[in-house]
C-alpha cells in the first residue's frame, strides 16, 4: 500500500510540477521564517537557565510612582531586611553598569570592556565554574580580582595567573580566581572586583538610590512577605524620619512629597526580558521586538499553510475521479485520508529540508541584523522543529484529506463535482484570508516606516552632527574639573576644533541623576540633574526660551544660580520664573534662565523636568568638580584630519592608558531608536515574503479556477463573446475577494499599530495613506496576475474543447 501511495504521489508530482513547486516553496518560506524567530526566542530565553540558584534569586526594584520604576537601591535597605526576615538567605549589592578600563600586568596593557564590581558573595549568586581558585575566596577583599578565562589568557597567556599582581584604577589587585562563562547570563563580566564594598561602607545606612541589589530567598513563596517588610522599612526608616524632620505627619508628608516608594521583586529568569530600565549590566533583551518577530512569523506560516490548503483543495478536483474509483473498488474513508496526509507529510518533509538550507545560508545575515550568534543546533530546537512539522502536516493535510474523502461517488463519476459550492467557498474563504494578511503587512510596514522616519527627522532640540562625545576619565588625586579645563585649553589649539565643553551627562544614554525640588512649598517635583560647564548648551545647540545661560561673568552662577527646562517650568506653574527661588538639595537657588525642551533619553520618553547647574556648584555633584563627558565641536571641513589630530593629542597627553574613543552626539542618540529601525526592517522583509506567498496562491488558484472554465469560455467565444467581456467577468470575483480581504486585514492592522505607537511619547497619527497604498497595491497585484492568466485562457482553441460536444 505504501509503495502504491508513493507511486501515486510521484505521478501527480510529475503532472503538476509547477503547483508542487509552489507548494513546497511556500511552505519552506513559512517554516524558515518561523525557524529564525524560534532561534531568536530560544536564545533570549536561555539567559540564566544554567544557574542552579535562578529560582531563588530576585532583583529588587523600586516603584517610585507615576509609572517610574528604578532598578537601583539605597544601602540602608538590605541590612535592615536581613535583620528582620528569616526567609532571606543573603543579599548582594552590585554596580548596574560595567566599567571599561585597562588592566596592566608587567607593563602589558589590556583594555577590558566589562569590569564588574559586587559584594564578596557575588559568586554564590552566579556560581560560574572556576578553573583557578573558587568563588568563595575569588574576591575575598577589596584588593582581590577574579578574571574570566579569556581575560586571563590575554594578560598571562599560558602562565598561571593565581597570586599575580595587576594594576587597575591606579591600584594593585591580586588575582585570586579565574572562571569560565559557558552559558548566557544576566551578568557576564570579564573581570570582577569587590571595590563596591568601600562605597557601601562610606554610604552605609543612606537612602540615596545608587546600587543594584539581589536577594537570595530561601522559599520563593515568601516574596510577598519580603516585599511587605521592604515597604515597612522604607516607611519607618525613611518616610517617617523625613516627615518628622519636616514637622509633618506621614499623611501630610505623602501629600506634599508624593506617594511612598513600593518594592518590587523581579525573578532572575525574567530579568533578561524585563520591560523597563536595565536591571543587570548585560542590559535587557528587546521583549517587544521578540514578540513581534514571533507573532509575525507564526502569521506567515499560517499564510503558507492557508496557501497550501487552497492549492490542495483546488487540485483535489483533478483527482475526484481517482477518489471515486478507489471508493468503488473498496477504499474506505480512513484510507483516503491517510493517503492524502501521507502526501502532505512528504511535501512538508521536503519543505523543512529546503527551509533548513535557506536558514543555513541566510543565518549569517540574520545574526548580523540582530547582533547575535545563533546556531542551528540544540536538542530543544530539533524538538521544536519536529513539533512544527507535525502541526503543519496535521493542519495542511487533514482538512484537504477530509474534504477529498467526502466526495460523492456518483457525482464524481458523472463529472459534475466541480459544481460543488462547498469546495469553491472553502477556497475563496482561504483566498480572502490571504488578502487580509497581505493587507495587514503592507499597512503595518508603511506605518512603522513612517514612525521610524519621523523619529530620525524630528527636531530633537539639540544639534549633534558635528559634536564629538568623549568619555572623560578621572585621575586619582587630581580635580576632574581642573584637569578638564587644562584639556579644554590645549584641545582648542588643534586646527578644526571650534569649541570644547564638559558635562555630567550624555545624550541618549543611561547617564542620569535624579532628585527633587520644591517651589513655594509646593509638592516635591522629581527632576533630572544636568551638570554643565559654561558654553555646554551652546556647543550642543540647545536654546534658551527665557533669561540667560550660566556664564563666568556672574560669580553667583557657580554658587546659587540654576536653569530649568520648559517641562520643569510647566510643573511649577509659574509664568514669571526669572529670579524666583526654589528649594533644592537643602539650599535655595535662583532661576536665571529657562532652557527649551530637548529630547534626552529617547523619543519613547516624555521630556522630563530638568535642572541645569554649573559643574563646580558645591554640595550638588556626587563627586566634587566632577566631569564625565567632554563635548568637542569640530569644523565640517577636513573632519578625518581633525579627528586624527585629536586622537594623537588625547592618546599622548590626556589618557595614554585608555584608547581614544568617541561618538558623534547625534549618532549616539540615534541608538535609542535602533531597535525600532530593526522592527521597520523586519516588517519590510516579512512584507516581501507575505506578498510573494500571496502571489503563489493567487496565481495557482486563478490557474485552477480558469482551467475548469475552459469549456465554458470556448462555448461563449463561439456565441460571439468579446475578449474584454470575458476578461472582466473572469477577474471580477477576484477583485471582490481582494476588497473583502482588505477590509478584514486593516482592522487588526489599525488596532495593533495604534497600540505599538503608544510606546512613543512622540509619534505620528496614523494617516489614511498606508491604507490607500495597501488597497492599490493589492488591486494591482490581483489584476496583474488574474488578467494575465485570464487573457491566456481566452485565447484557447475553440475546436479543441468543443469537438466532442
Amino acid at each position: 500500500m505504501l509503495k502504491n501511495w508513493i507511486n501515486v504521489f510521484i505521478y501527480h508530482t510529475k503532472n503538476n510540477k509547477l503547483f508542487t513547486a509552489l507548494n513546497v516553496l511556500g511552505l519552506s518560506i513559512g517554516i524558515s521564517t518561523l525557524i529564525f524567530a524560534i532561534l531568536y526566542w530560544n536564545e533570549e530565553h536561555s539567559y540564566d537557565q544554567w544557574n542552579p540558584e535562578k529560582d531563588n534569586v530576585y532583583a529588587v526594584l523600586n516603584d517610585m510612582g507615576g509609572g517610574s520604576i528604578w532598578t537601583v537601591n539605597p544601602t540602608a535597605t538590605a541590612p535592615a531586611l536581613k535583620a528582620i526576615s528569616s526567609d532571606l538567605e543573603s543579599y548582594c549589592y552590585f554596580t548596574t553598569n560595567y566599567a571599561k578600563e585597562t588592566i596592566i600586568y608587567n607593563g602589558k596593557k589590556e583594555l577590558v570592556n566589562k569590569i564588574f564590581s559586587a559584594q564578596r558573595n557575588f559568586f554564590s549568586f552566579f556560581p560560574f565554574k572556576f578553573i583557578y581558585g573558587n568563588g568563595k575566596t575569588a574576591i575575598q577583599d577589596n584588593s582581590s580580582i577574579a578574571l574570566s578565562e579569556e581575560t586571563a589568557l590575554r594578560l598571562f597567556g599560558n602562565e598561571n595567573p593565581m597570586g599575580k599582581l595587576v594594576k587597575h584604577l591606579d591600584r594593585l589587585f591580586t588575582v585570586r580566581g579565574v572562571y569560565q562563562i559557558t552559558e548566557k547570563s544576566s551578568v557576564m563580566p570579564e573581570a570582577v572586583t569587590s571595590t563596591i564594598e568601600d562605597e557601601l561602607e562610606k554610604n552605609k545606612g543612606q537612602w540615596g538610590y545608587s546600587y543594584g541589589l539581589m536577594l537570595k530567598i530561601k522559599n520563593p513563596k515568601a516574596t510577598a512577605s519580603i516585599i511587605k517588610i521592604l515597604d515597612d522599612i522604607f516607611i519607618e526608616k525613611n518616610a517617617k524620619v523625613q516627615a518628622k524632620e519636616a514637622g509633618l505627619s506621614l499623611e501630610e508628608y505623602v501629600k506634599t512629597y508624593g506617594d511612598l516608594i513600593k518594592a518590587v521583586l523581579l525573578p532572575l529568569p525574567e530579568a533578561r526580558l524585563y520591560n523597563g530600565n536595565y536591571v543587570f549590566p548585560e542590559e535587557n533583551g528587546n521583549r517587544q521586538f521578540l514578540l513581534i518577530s514571533m507573532s509575525l512569523s507564526i502569521l506567515i506560516l499560517l499564510l503558507s499553510v492557508v496557501n497550501y490548503i487552497n492549492l490542495a483543495t483546488a487540485n483535489a478536483i483533478k483527482r475526484a475521479k481517482e477518489v471515486g474509483v478507489r471508493k468503488i473498488t473498496g477504499a474506505g474513508k480512513g484510507q483516503i485520508i491517510a493517503q492524502f496526509v501521507f502526501e502532505t507529510a512528504l511535501l512538508t518533509f521536503f519543505s523543512v529540508l529546503l527551509a533548513l538550507v535557506v536558514v543555513e545560508i541566510v543565518l549569517p545575515y540574520y545574526n548580523s541584523f540582530l547582533n547575535k550568534n545563533l546556531l542551528l543546533i540544540g536538542a530543544q530546537f530539533y524538538i521544536q522543529l519536529i513539533l512544527i512539522s507535525l502541526i503543519v502536516i496535521f493542519v495542511s493535510g487533514v482538512l484537504p484529506a477530509v474534504y477529498v474523502s467526502n466526495f460523492e461517488v456518483l457525482k464524481v463519476l458523472k463529472g459534475n463535482f466541480s459544481r460543488s459550492r462547498k469546495g469553491i467557498w472553502l477556497r475563496n474563504g482561504m483566498l480572502i484570508l490571504q488578502f487580509a494578511i497581505a493587507a495587514f503587512f503592507i499597512t503595518g510596514s508603511f506605518i512603522v516606516y513612517k514612525q521610524v522616519n519621523y523619529m530620525a527627522a524630528k527636531d530633537l532640540g539639540f544639534k549633534g552632527a558635528q559634536v564629538l562625545d568623549i568619555v572623560f576619565k578621572a585621575k586619582k588625586g587630581i580635580s576632574p574639573y581642573e584637569r578638564y579645563k587644562t584639556v579644554q585649553q590645549e584641545a582648542l589649539k588643534i586646527k578644526g576644533i571650534e569649541a570644547v565643553s564638559g558635562a555630567l551627562f550624555s545624550m541618549g544614554t543611561r547617564d542620569n541623576s535624579w532628585s527633587s525640588f520644591t517651589y513655594k512649598s509646593s509638592k516635591a517635583i522629581m527632576i533630572q540633574e544636568m551638570g554643565i560647564d559654561f558654553g555646554t548648551l551652546d556647543v550642543l545647540g540647545i536654546k534658551l526660551s527665557k533669561g540667560r545661560g550660566l556664564g563666568p561673568a556672574f560669580s553667583s552662577d557657580t554658587i546659587s544660580s540654576v536653569l530649568l527646562n520648559e517641562a520643569a517650568l510647566k510643573a511649577i506653574g509659574e509664568k514669571q520664573p526669572l529670579n524666583k527661588m526654589i528649594d533644592w538639595r537643602d539650599r535655595k537657588f535662583k532661576i536665571v534662565g529657562i532652557v527649551k525642551d530637548f529630547n534626552y533619553f529617547g523619543l519613547e520618553s516624555d521630556i522630563l523636568p530638568m535642572i541645569f547647574y554649573h559643574l563646580t556648584t558645591k554640595n550638588v555633584s556626587e563627586i566634587k568638580d566632577d566631569v564625565r563627558h567632554v563635548f568637542i565641536k569640530i569644523s565640517s571641513r577636513n573632519v578625518p584630519q581633525t579627528i586624527t589630530d585629536l586622537n594623537k593629542f588625547w592618546s599622548e597627553k590626556v589618557d595614554p592608558d585608555y584608547p581614544f574613543e568617541y561618538n558623534f552626539v547625534d549618532k549616539n542618540f540615534a541608538r535609542t531608536y535602533k531597535k525600532y529601525e530593526d522592527q521597520r526592517d523586519l516588517f519590510a522583509l516579512l512584507n516581501v515574503i507575505v506578498i510573494l506567498i500571496a502571489v503563489f496562491g493567487l496565481f495557482a488558484l486563478a490557474s485552477f479556477s480558469m482551467e475548469r472554465r475552459l469549456r465554458e469560455i470556448a462555448i461563449r467565444k463561439t456565441l460571439g463573446a468579446e475578449t474584454s467581456i470575458l476578461l472582466r467577468e473572469l477577474s471580477g470575483q477576484y477583485v471582490l475577494y481582494c476588497l473583502i480581504g482588505f477590509v478584514i486585514g486593516i482592522i487588526p492592522a489599525y488596532l495593533l499599530l495604534q497600540k505599538w505607537l503608544e510606546n512613543f511619547a512622540f509619534r505620528i497619527d496614523i494617516p489614511l495613506l498606508p491604507f490607500i497604498i495597501a488597497l492599490v497595491s493589492l488591486l494591482l497585484l490581483t489584476l496583474t496576475i488574474v488578467l494575465a492568466k485570464a487573457y491566456q485562457v481566452t485565447k484557447v482553441d475553440v475546436l479543441h474543447y468543443l469537438k466532442y460536444e
